[in-house]
């Protein structure tokens, strides 16, 4: 067991008190934290004592979950895990990149937060929302969203699991087809429809500041949510193109496989991804950092 890869979460999971633990017991957490409160404070005062509706607005909730999943990274890295590749899902990119050398954690940590107030920016220009569509296959997932004008399959998950976003006016129909297919629409924890065309000037202004970015090659491979394939050079492109487009997840973890991934540790405050990755492909091993003890009983070392 030695192809490791850690996999950071996007948002949802989020929960106050998240990291809390790690910044209390690792000084390679507390660095990261304290960086970040550098740059924008109070963000770890947010991510141990703020409240659901503060933790749920994007602009807060993405510079918060970057903050702990750096810190739990460097936490394992720290203790001798160190990952072969990287991928992170939305947001999760963005921490998944600055883990892998592409950007400083400086530069990560700015980059995510003008993200937030894009997204968030974006997401308030309509009345929008999300929905995870479970128990049916994806063609069928567009093949609904297909008869509405603005409703979009955008996080391509797991099997029978598609997320789909679109205006709020059309969501409750759309649920009402989904449930009359045999499936079930599930809302989720997000202020918006994201990698939808909703998202599309958020995408272009990112493009921006990516540019403005130091960013280098890396020295871990990083996988994309838009192609599901290993990063090439144009990472202004995919970074920015990503929040408007789907989440190629399934594809990206299954590539991650035929490359030679066994291991994955997601990097996160709960365990969405690893519950993906075991339903994508149960011969893997999974688990999340919130499973401290069980990672480094099992792959210390590694």
């Amino acid at each position: 067991m030695d192809r490791i890869a850690f996999v950071f979460s996007g948002q949802g999971d989020q929960f106050s008190g998240m990291g809390k633990d790690l910044y209390e017991g690792y000084g390679a957490a507390k660095e990261i934290f304290d960086l970040c409160d550098g740059i924008r404070p109070a963000t770890s005062r947010q991510c141990f004592y703020g409240t659901e509706d503060e933790l749920r607005e994007t602009k807060n909730t993405q510079p918060c979950l970057f903050a702990m999943e750096l810190a739990a990274a460097n936490v394992l890295l720290s203790l001798g895990i160190a990952p072969a590749a990287v991928a992170g899902f939305s947001l999760g990119e963005v921490s998944a990149l600055t883990f892998s050398g592409i950007a400083d954690t400086e530069t990560g940590f700015r980059l995510v937060c003008r993200r937030g107030e894009l997204m968030q920016s974006a997401a308030e220009s309509a009345d929008t929302s999300m929905a995870a569509v479970v128990k049916l296959p994806s063609e069928k997932v567009i093949e609904l969203c297909s008869k509405y004008s603005a409703v979009y399959p955008v996080n391509f998950n797991c099997p029978y699991q598609v997320s789909v976003a679109g205006l709020s006016s059309e969501m409750a129909d759309f649920s009402s087809d989904v449930k009359a297919a045999g499936g079930r629409a599930i809302p989720l924890k997000v202020a918006g429809g994201f990698h939808s065309p909703f998202m599309n000037e958020a995408s272009r202004s990112f493009a921006e500041e990516l540019k403005k970015g130091d960013l280098g090659a890396g020295n871990i491979p990083l996988y994309s949510n838009k192609t599901a394939e290993r990063y090439t050079s144009d990472v202004v492109s995919l970074l920015s193109e990503q929040i408007c487009s789907p989440v190629r997840w399934e594809e990206l973890v299954r590539n991650m496989i035929r490359d030679g991934i066994d291991t994955f540790i997601e990097i996160g405050p709960g365990k969405t991804l690893t519950n993906m990755i075991k339903k994508i492909d149960s011969d893997v091993r999974v688990y999340s950092v919130c499973e401290m003890d069980a990672i480094l009983a099992e792959v210390e070392g590694c």
